[in-house]
């Protein structure tokens, strides 16, 4: 398997494993196991130390949005507070989002329903931090194609990044040297004070 590979595999296969069990099903072993390991290998020649976690949903239902997860242990260890980065796959299209994000449930927990409009003003902020990213992650909001809170609340969480099609993903060469210019941002955010004033109300 490849990193690509992998990623594929999650874009193409989950619409129809969504009408089964996710309980051992193949395609959740892919997005807990056999992807996280794929974007092990990737980070290898970048640097050690971070973890990396694959979600296909909990218990016995899948994610409306699945993802694999990049966290520095030192900022986060969970996809609920802090910032890391993220593949996310939207519902709609046969895309990947490759982002830099911020934790949402914790955002939720804090702010209620003002918390979409805080991650947006927090992002912006963010964004200017990492200014000097713009060009090489342009993304700067993505739509995951179903509507909720954890969705519209990952969408929101976004800082900035990149959207793969499928033709994209045949380009391994690509997304490892993508990978390790999101990890440059992610330390660069953390180099220059993470989330922590922004001047934000």
């Amino acid at each position: 398997m490849s990193l690509g590979y992998a990623l594929r595999r999650i874009v193409e296969e989950y619409p129809l494993a969504r009408l089964d069990p996710p309980a051992g099903h193949p395609l959740a072993a892919v997005i807990r196991k056999g992807a996280p390991d794929e974007v092990r290998r990737a980070l290898e020649p970048i640097g050690r130390g971070f973890l990396v976690k694959g979600s296909p949903g909990r218990g016995p239902h899948w994610a409306a949005v699945p993802w694999l997860a990049v966290f520095d242990p030192a900022v986060t260890t969970s996809a609920t507070r802090g910032y890391y980065l993220v593949y996310l796959f939207p519902a709609h299209r046969p895309d990947v989002h490759f982002c830099l994000v911020q934790g949402t449930v914790a955002a939720m927990r804090e702010h209620g329903p003002r918390a979409e409009a805080y991650l947006r003003r927090s992002g912006d902020a963010v964004r200017e931090r990492l200014s000097d990213f713009d060009v090489r992650l342009p993304v700067r909001a993505i739509d995951l194609g179903t509507a909720g809170p954890l969705p519209d609340g990952y969408a929101a969480a976004h800082i900035l990044g990149l959207t793969y099609d499928l033709n994209a993903l045949g380009n391994e060469r690509r997304l490892h040297r993508d990978l390790a210019i999101g990890i440059e941002a992610y330390r660069a955010l953390k180099a220059r004070g993470g989330l922590e004033g922004l001047g934000l109300a």
